[in-house]
Formats: C-alpha cells, sequence, structure tokens
C-alpha cells in the first residue's frame, strides 16, 4: 500500500488532483523539452511511478464530495508496470502527451473511458477488457509487446474478446510490431464506431476475425504495412460490420481479407492504393463468401494482386477502369446491380465485361450467366445475347477438337444460335453464286421436253433446301463437272446450315 509520505512531489499533485478530477499538466512549456519522443529523458520532477496510478484507479484516494474523481495527467514520464489486469475500475483514464516506460495490461479489466493520447506506449494489452466508454488512443505510438498470452508473435494493440461500449479512436496513431499484429482484435465487439482516419499507420497485420463493429470501420488516408510473413495487412474475416470506409488514400501493403464477411450497408475503396503482399505473391482482396449490399471498387490504381470474389453476394458494384487486376477469381459471384464510373458508358460496355470475366483463371459458366441474367434485367437483350456467345467461344477452348471443330461450325453459321441471321448471310451467298454459276452454264434435262424450264434461282434454292423440293433438282443434270460440284456442295450446305440453326437454337433456348 502506497503511503502519502513517500510521493514525490508530482505524484501528490496527482494524488491530490484526483479526487475531484483535476487535470495535472507537467509539462516545461519549452517546446523542445516536452516532445513526447524525448520522454525517456525526463527527469524526477516529471516522473509518476505506474504504481501510484493504479492505486488512485483503485481507490486509495476516495472522491470528494459534490465531484467527478478522474486521473488526467499531461506531459509525465510514467514509470514501471502499469498493471490493472482483471481490475474493476470506477474511474475514468485520461492521460495526454506522456511517455510509458513499461506496457499498459488492462487485461480482463472492467473499465470507464481509457484516453491516451499523443503518448508513446510500448504496448497495450487489453484481451477480454469491458471498457465502458471510449478507448482513445488518437495520435499515439503504440510499440509492440515482446508476446501476448493468446499470440506467440509481438503484438503491439491487443484486445481479442474485449468489448467496448463506446468509440476505439486511433486517428493519427502509429501502432507498430513489424512483422507481427500491430492489432490482435479477434472477436472484439464494439458498441460504437472504430476511426483510424488521418494519418493512421500500422506496420504489421491488423487482426478482426470475427469483430462486431456495428457502427463500422473507418480508415481513410490510413497505411498498413510490413504484414509479415502471411502477407496479411488486415484480416477481418467472420465479422459483422455496418460499413467499411477504405478511401481517399487508404493503401495496404499486403492482403485485404474480408472472408464471409458482412457488410449491412456500404464498403467503399473510392481512391484506395491495394498493393498486395510486398514480396508480390498473393492476393491484394480476398472477399470470398462477403456479403455486402453497396461496394465501391473505384481504386487509384489497379491492384498489385490479384481480386478473389468467389461466392460473394453484392446489390450493387461500382467499379472503374483502375478496379481490377490481372486476375479476378469471379465463379460464385452475385450481384444485382453493376455499373463502371465514368464520364459516360461507351458502347462497347459487354465486350468489356467479357475481358473482365476473361480475367478469371479457367472456364466457368456462372460468371457468363450471371453478367447476361444482368443485362436481360436492364433490358440489354443484345449484350445478354453477346456474352453468352463469349462463354460458348470460352468453353469451346476445352473440349476435343471434333467437338472444337464442331463447335466453329456452329459459331461461324448462326453464332451458336445467338446469332441465327448468320445462316441467313450463308444462305444468300449461296443462293447468288449458285444463281450466277448455274445461269452461266446450260444444264441437260432428264427427260426432253418434259417439266418446266430451268431457272437458275429455283435451281439453287431446290439444292439449299433439304426437305421437300421445287421440281428442278430432278429434272436437270449436268455433264460439266464444275456446276455438278457445286450442286453437290450446296446439297450438303443446305443439310449444314439447317442442322447448325436446330442445335444452335436449342442450345439457346436451353441456355446452355
Amino acid at each position: 500500500m502506497i503511503s502519502y509520505a513517500e510521493l514525490t512531489p508530482p505524484e501528490r499533485a496527482l494524488w491530490d488532483a484526483f479526487p475531484e478530477g483535476r487535470r495535472v499538466d507537467l509539462h516545461t512549456g519549452r517546446p523542445e523539452d516536452d516532445r513526447v519522443a524525448g520522454g525517456g529523458q525526463w527527469g524526477a520532477e516529471r516522473t509518476v511511478r505506474g504504481a501510484v496510478i493504479v492505486a488512485l484507479l483503485l481507490g486509495a484516494n476516495a472522491a470528494q464530495p459534490g465531484a467527478v474523481a478522474c486521473l488526467r495527467l499531461a506531459g509525465a514520464r510514467i514509470s514501471g508496470h502499469l498493471s490493472l489486469a482483471g481490475a474493476q475500475i470506477e474511474h475514468a483514464l485520461w492521460i495526454e502527451e506522456c511517455w510509458f516506460e513499461e506496457a499498459v495490461d488492462l487485461l480482463g479489466a472492467s473499465t470507464r473511458t481509457v484516453v491516451m493520447t499523443d503518448c508513446r506506449v510500448p504496448g497495450v494489452e487489453a484481451d477480454s477488457a469491458r471498457i465502458e466508454g471510449n478507448l482513445d488512443l488518437r495520435r499515439s505510438v503504440v510499440e509492440s509487446l515482446a508476446s501476448s498470452p493468446f499470440n506467440n508473435v509481438s503484438t503491439a494493440l491487443s484486445l481479442s474478446d474485449a468489448r467496448v461500449a463506446g468509440g476505439m479512436l486511433l486517428n493519427g496513431a502509429r501502432i507498430s510490431a513489424p512483422g507481427g499484429l500491430a492489432m490482435a482484435a479477434g472477436g472484439l465487439v464494439m458498441e460504437g464506431g472504430v476511426y483510424c482516419n488521418r494519418g493512421f499507420v500500422a506496420r504489421g497485420e491488423v487482426r478482426l476475425v470475427g469483430a462486431q463493429l456495428p457502427r463500422g470501420l473507418y480508415m481513410r488516408g490510413s497505411r498498413l504495412e510490413d504484414p509479415g510473413p502471411r502477407g496479411v495487412a488486415l484480416a477481418l474475416n467472420n465479422a459483422v460490420v455496418s460499413r467499411l470506409d477504405f478511401s481517399d488514400g487508404f493503401t495496404a501493403n499486403g492482403t485485404v481479407q474480408l472472408r464471409r464477411t458482412q457488410v449491412l450497408d456500404r464498403m467503399g475503396f473510392e481512391g484506395g492504393v491495394l498493393n498486395g503482399p510486398p514480396d508480390g505473391d498473393g492476393p491484394a482482396l480476398v472477399c470470398r463468401l462477403m456479403q455486402a449490399v453497396d461496394v465501391d471498387l473505384t481504386l487509384a490504381r489497379p491492384p498489385s494482386g490479384a481480386v478473389d470474389l468467389r461466392g460473394a453476394q453484392v446489390s450493387y458494384l461500382y467499379d472503374s477502369a483502375q478496379s481490377w487486376p490481372d486476375v479476378v477469381e469471379l465463379e460464385g459471384f452475385v450481384y444485382g446491380s453493376i455499373k463502371e464510373v465514368e464520364s459516360g458508358e461507351r458502347r462497347d460496355s459487354a465486350d468489356r465485361r467479357v475481358a473482365w470475366i476473361r480475367r478469371s483463371p479457367g472456364y466457368g459458366p456462372q460468371p457468363y450467366e450471371q453478367l447476361a441474367s444482368w443485362y436481360r434485367t436492364i433490358g440489354h437483350d443484345d449484350d445478354a445475347r453477346r456474352v453468352l456467345l463469349a462463354k460458348q467461344r470460352h468453353r469451346r477452348r476445352a473440349l476435343s477438337w471434333p467437338a472444337r471443330a464442331w463447335g466453329h461450325l456452329l459459331d461461324a453459321t448462326v453464332g451458336y444460335g445467338y446469332r441465327p441471321w448468320l445462316a441467313g448471310v450463308w444462305l444468300l451467298a449461296l443462293t447468288l453464286l449458285g444463281t450466277l454459276v448455274f445461269d452461266a452454264h446450260g444444264p441437260t434435262p432428264v427427260k426432253p421436253g418434259e417439266g418446266a424450264p430451268f431457272q437458275p434461282l429455283v435451281y439453287t434454292l431446290d439444292l439449299l433446301i433439304p426437305i421437300g423440293g421445287l421440281g428442278q433438282r430432278t429434272a436437270w443434270y449436268w455433264t460439266d463437272g464444275g456446276p455438278q460440284w457445286l450442286a453437290y456442295v450446296l446439297i450438303a450446305s443446305g443439310w449444314v446450315l439447317t442442322t447448325a440453326v436446330v442445335a444452335g437454337v436449342t442450345r439457346a433456348l436451353q441456355k446452355n
């Protein structure tokens, strides 16, 4: 138990101010001497032991009647270990521009608002803590702990399974555990928002697996660096979050993982940069099985690694020419609406969307069917047919050579049934060819003096039509080999075109 007699002058000032919640400021007023980075050189006149702070927060000096006790300290060097593990703390902790000699331990503690702004802290351990207010670390430098009870890697800010009734304010903070965990907050439950804006930098992985963030995660303009051997900058898998804001220059030098994440409102990457792992071996964005309402992927430049959207479900997707890398995984990706954010839509929209699908490795029918369904929904049936035709051409590459040959024939004649007018073009060209050739060469009648006179056009049509007849084909024959061979070609072409039309139209109606 600490006695008043053994307290130093700055500790007595803090002790006396605590019951009334008064602020104790140990700054000298000289900027060159008050820089927190040099706090390790501050002398005894600016030093407060962590044990004194612990004693006050645990009720060593009772509150004055009519006053709210609160520990408010600025410009101090805090020596020793600030250990509040498992404590029941009824008072707010408000520390500004202080230099901590050792880590802050709030493991399993139950406390009020915790404010440590503009401080230098060698780690904050708050696993399973209950904070009935805000956790405010704005503009602070939080460096890695040697280890964590839940992780065998260095960790700077540990909040696994913690619950915070207010918000977590990290604007301008620098959380540093290079190659380790800048933030380990799996299972974190926040009632307020998590704000990492305006200069926030994390060196090491930010892990929020299974977190519940009903007020959202905001990382506008923040930077995620040094992700470690896993190459993951942000892991937000299996989380439930209302809103994700990765805009205004947000930069991730590592993979952003959002597997099975539920985004109840909007996720935006406007002007963001996704560089992927530094070694280039891994995806830049993983949204497999994610669910979201609005997703804006109008990035500042194309991601350096792959984007994985397999099995994701999105109501509205907005993208641009800078949204997609060379590899995009789209199998099972479902969207209600997709729109390119440009100055104006160009007429080759379907072709650009098909090129987008072709970025997915291998062949899968679902991305084509999804895109065609979207075009039908908005009344662009021609674009839907172009997409389905592209699907058949892509599928053809994986077939055996006889099937590929038949596919090429279907494509050239009727466009797999999606361009039936091609059959008409072929028939018109063959009809014209046959009419000109047969008109220039006189045939011989099978029965001289009987039947209708020779009509080159009718004779050509009679050869091309495989069923029925117009009476010309059986009434005339050729002694010249050239026209006779053309007649054989026209008969065969008629059968091929008819078969191709039937097969192509049937396939189109079946939506294969």
